[in-house]
C-alpha cells in the first residue's frame, strides 16, 4: 500500500516553525506501522525538515493563476508516478475541486480548523460536495464536525465517513513534586488567544503572590500586547520539544481563548505533562481535557479567580494534576491506532464470503412458535424467525403458526385462555397442510392430547420442539415445560449442553448453539470509525409489555453496577438496567452500533454452553464480545475470537485493555463474526434440526464432532 499526504501550500513542515498540522502529520506518521510506505508532500522554504520521507514541491504560480491549483497541479503530476491507494489531504477542502474523478486513489480530507470559515466548505452545496468526492471526513473535534454538519440534512449526522481524531502528543512520567510555582501562556500573544485577559489577570496575580512566576510562550507581529512585571518571562517562540520541556515543569496551564478554537494543542500537552488546566468553553478547547477548569463567562476576572484557586487550594491543584495524567488518553499510540485502522479498512477486502444458503431440503414444516406479530414488530428479530429464516433458506415449505398470537385473539368467557380454539386450529391447520415436520418452539398451550391426535391420524409426520431457557437450578420450571410433551417428540433441541442437565438419558436430546442470521445481524461495527461507548450491555428481564416492571430486580444488576466501579474511563452503555428501560427492534440495532465492546452476561451460574440470543446479537453484529469462561464455550472459541474471562477483575482489565487497542479489538471482532457465521448460522443450524428429526445421515457440526 502507498499513502500520499498532501500539506497545505508553504505549511512549514519543518522543526524550525512547525505549526499544529505539521506536528499531526510529523507524529502521526513516526508511530503509523504504514511509516515506510507514506511520503508526505508540502511547500516550505525551511531547508530542515523532519525526518520522514518528504518530497518539497517545487512550482512557478502562473499568472492569474491561484498558488493552490498550482501547488495541487504539480502534486497530482507527481502522484501519477506514484499511485498511491490513499491521498490524505490536511485542512485544504478547496484542493478536492482539482482532483479527477479519473484518480483511483481514496480521498481522506483532514479539517484542522472550522470548516465553515474555510474556503471549499462554507456553503452547504460546497460540504455536500466534499462528502461525496471523500472517503473520509476528519475532524479533529466533535465541535469541528458539528460546523461542518450545520444546515445539512440529518441522513448526514449518521454517516460513517465522518470521524473524529484528536490531536496527540506522547505521554511520559511525570513527577508532581517536581513543579514549579509556574503559571504558562502558549500561542500567539494577541486578543483572539486571549492573552489581553491572561496578561492583565497574571499581573495581579503576580503581586498576590510573589512566589510565583509566568510564563509566556508565542509571538504575534501583528499586535502588539506588552504586560511586564518581574515574574513575567515572554520567551518568544519556541521549538515545539522546548515547550513540552516547560509544560513538564509547570504548575498549571491557561488557554483562555476567545476564539472557536477547533481544538488547541496547549489543553491537549499540558494535561498529558500534568498541569492543572484552565481553558475557556469555546470550540473545541473543552475536548481537549478530561480534568481541568473550564471557563465559561470569559473576561479578566474570571482568569483571575480561576488562577487564584488554583494556588490557594494547593490541594485541588494536585488532584487536577494527578488526574490529568490519570486520565490522559490522547497518545500517539491510540491516535494513530484510530488512523492505521481506516487505512487498512481503504484496503482490504470484506469478510471471506459464506454460502449461508444452499438448498439442500424440499420439505413441508409447519413451525409452531411465538413469532410476537402482536407487538407491532417490537419483538420481530427472535430465535425463532431466525430458525424459521433457516428452514426456508433450504429450500423448504414453510408454514407459520405462531401460538401465543392466535390465542391472544380467540380467549373467550368460555376458553379465558384460548388454549381449546388454538389447539383446534393447529389440528384442522395440519389436516390442510399435512407438514412433513412439526416443530414446536416454546409451545407450551399445545395439548398432549392435540399431539396424540396427530400422531394418530398422521403416523408419517414427525414431530421436534426446541427449548431456548434455562432449565437448571432456579429454573426448574422450565425443565418441566420441555419435558411435557417429551414423548411425543422424535427429537429434541436446547442451547445447554444436556450433559448438564438431569434429562432423561433414553430420549434424543441434543444440544443446538444460538443461531445467527444474516438479515438480522446485519451490521459490521468493527468497521465503525466513529464509536462513542465503550461497552453495551442490555436486559430484558422482568419485562412487560415493552417496559420494566415495578420492584422486579435481576441479580446481573450487582455484577454490573461493581464493573462500572472498578472500571474507571469506560463508557458504559446499559439498557433494561438502573431504571433505564429497555431497548428494542430497530432501536437496538442503532444503538449497539455505537459501542466498541458487548458483555454477554446470563442470568445466574454459568452452565456448559448455555447463552440467551444475545450472543448472536453482539458476536454476529461485529461487537468484540466478553463472556465468562465458565460457559465453556472455549470448546469453540479460541481467546481471538471471544473474550473470555475468570472474574469482574479480569474482565475489568480486559476491558480496559481492548477499550485502548482498537488494532486488537477489530481483529478479534472481525474473527469472532466470521466464526460465528460460518458454523452457527441459521441454515446450518436448521439443517441440523431437519436431519435429527428425520434419523438422516448425521451431518457434521462444530459443537456435534
Amino acid at each position: 500500500m502507498k499513502i500520499s499526504i498532501l500539506l497545505p501550500y508553504k505549511e512549514n513542515f519543518s522543526p524550525e516553525y512547525a505549526g499544529a498540522v505539521s506536528l499531526f502529520v510529523k507524529d502521526t506518521t513516526l508511530k503509523s506501522k504504514f511509516k515506510k510506505k507514506i511520503t508526505v508532500f508540502g511547500h516550505t522554504e525551511y531547508k530542515t525538515k523532519f525526518a520522514i520521507n518528504y518530497i518539497n514541491i517545487p512550482f512557478d504560480k502562473k499568472m492569474l493563476q491561484s498558488g493552490s491549483k498550482s501547488y495541487v497541479n504539480k502534486f497530482l503530476q507527481l502522484e501519477e508516478q506514484i499511485s498511491s491507494d490513499i491521498i490524505e489531504i490536511h485542512n485544504r477542502p478547496n484542493y478536492l475541486e482539482f482532483f479527477t474523478n479519473t484518480l483511483k486513489a481514496k480521498i481522506v480530507l483532514y479539517f484542522h480548523n472550522d470548516p465553515l470559515t474555510m474556503v471549499g466548505s462554507k456553503s452547504k452545496n460546497e460540504r455536500i460536495n466534499l462528502f461525496n468526492k471523500a472517503y473520509k471526513i476528519i475532524f479533529n473535534s466533535e465541535w469541528s464536525k458539528k460546523r461542518f454538519l450545520n444546515s445539512l440534512d440529518k441522513i448526514f449526522y449518521k454517516s460513517e465517513k465522518l470521524i473524529v481524531i484528536y490531536q496527540s502528543t506522547n505521554k511520559v512520567k511525570v513527577d508532581l513534586n517536581k513543579k514549579k510555582n509556574w503559571i504558562i501562556f502558549v500561542g500567539k500573544l494577541n486578543r483572539a488567544k486571549g492573552y489581553d485577559l491572561f496578561g492583565r489577570a497574571v499581573i495581579k496575580i503576580l503581586n498576590k503572590f510573589p512566589n510565583w512566576k509566568a510564563i509566556a510562550i508565542g509571538d504575534e507581529p501583528r499586535e502588539q500586547l506588552f504586560f511586564s512585571h518581574k515574574n513575567l518571562k515572554k520567551l518568544g517562540f519556541l521549538k515545539h520539544e522546548k515547550v513540552l520541556d516547560i509544560f513538564t515543569k509547570t504548575s498549571i496551564a491557561v488557554a483562555c481563548s476567545r476564539w472557536n478554537e477547533p481544538l488547541g494543542r496547549t489543553g491537549l500537552e499540558a494535561s498529558s505533562r500534568g498541569c492543572a488546566v484552565i481553558i475557556s468553553n469555546r470550540g473545541g478547547l473543552p475536548e481537549t481535557i478530561t480534568n481541568g477548569i473550564i471557563i465559561k463567562r470569559l473576561n479578566e476576572l474570571s482568569v483571575y479567580n480561576s488562577i487564584k484557586k488554583l494556588i490557594e487550594n494547593q490541594k485541588y491543584r494536585k488532584i487536577l494534576q494527578k488526574l490529568s495524567i490519570k486520565n490522559f488518553m490522547h497518545t500517539h499510540e491510540n491516535i494513530v491506532n484510530k488512523i492505521d485502522l481506516y487505512r487498512d479498512i481503504a484496503i482490504e477486502s470484506n469478510l471471506p464470503k459464506i454460502n449461508y444458503y444452499k438448498k439442500t431440503e424440499n420439505l413441508k414444516i409447519l413451525h409452531v412458535t411465538n413469532f410476537n406479530e402482536r407487538h407491532d414488530g417490537r419483538l420481530f428479530f427472535n430465535t425463532g424467525r431466525r430458525i424459521n429464516n433457516g428452514f426456508i433458506r433450504l429450500n423448504n415449505s414453510v408454514l407459520e403458526f405462531s401460538d401465543r398470537d392466535i390465542v391472544s385473539y380467540y380467549r373467550r368467557i368460555n376458553d379465558p385462555s384460548g388454549a381449546n380454539k388454538l389447539n383446534e386450529k393447529l389440528f384442522s391447520t395440519v389436516y390442510n397442510y399435512v407438514p412433513d415436520i412439526i416443530v414446536l418452539g416454546h409451545a407450551d398451550l399445545i395439548k398432549k392430547e392435540t399431539l396424540h391426535k396427530i400422531k394418530k391420524s398422521f403416523p408419517n409426520i414427525k414431530i421436534c420442539q426446541w427449548f431456548l431457557d434455562r432449565m437448571d437450578g432456579p429454573w426448574q420450571i422450565n425443565k418441566r415445560r420441555f419435558l411435557d410433551k417429551i414423548d411425543y417428540m422424535d427429537c429434541n433441541f436446547c442451547t445447554t449442553s444436556p450433559d448438564a442437565l438431569d434429562l432423561p438419558k433414553d430420549k434424543k436430546i441434543k444440544y443446538i448453539p444460538n443461531p445467527v442470521d444474516a438479515s438480522f445481524e446485519r451490521l459490521n461495527v468493527f468497521s465503525n470509525n466513529y464509536l462513542i461507548n465503550d461497552v453495551f450491555f442490555a436486559l430484558s428481564h422482568g419485562v412487560h409489555r415493552g417496559v420494566l416492571k415495578l420492584g422486579k430486580f435481576d441479580g446481573r444488576e450487582n455484577f454490573i453496577n461493581k464493573l462500572i466501579d472498578i472500571t474507571p474511563n469506560i463508557k458504559f452503555d446499559l439498557y433494561g438496567i438502573n431504571n433505564v428501560q429497555p431497548i428494542w427492534a430497530d432501536s437496538f440495532y442503532k444503538v449497539i452500533e455505537k459501542s466498541k465492546m458487548g458483555l454477554n452476561l446470563s442470568q445466574g451460574k454459568p452452565i456448559k454452553y448455555y447463552s440467551s440470543d444475545r450472543i448472536t446479537q453482539l458476536v454476529g453484529n461485529g461487537l468484540l464480545t466478553f463472556i465468562d469462561e465458565k460457559t465453556q464455550l472455549t470448546d469453540f472459541f479460541n481467546k481471538d475470537e471471544l473474550i473470555f474471562y475468570n472474574s469482574i477483575s479480569e474482565l475489568s482489565e480486559k476491558i480496559i485493555k481492548f477499550s485502548l487497542d482498537d488494532k486488537a479489538r477489530i481483529k478479534v471482532a472481525k474473527k469472532g463474526k466470521y466464526k460465528y457465521f460460518k458454523y452457527f448460522n441459521s441454515s446450518l443450524i436448521a439443517k441440523y434440526i431437519i436431519s435429527n428429526t428425520l434419523g438422516n445421515k448425521k451431518i457434521k457440526c462444530l459443537w456435534d464432532e
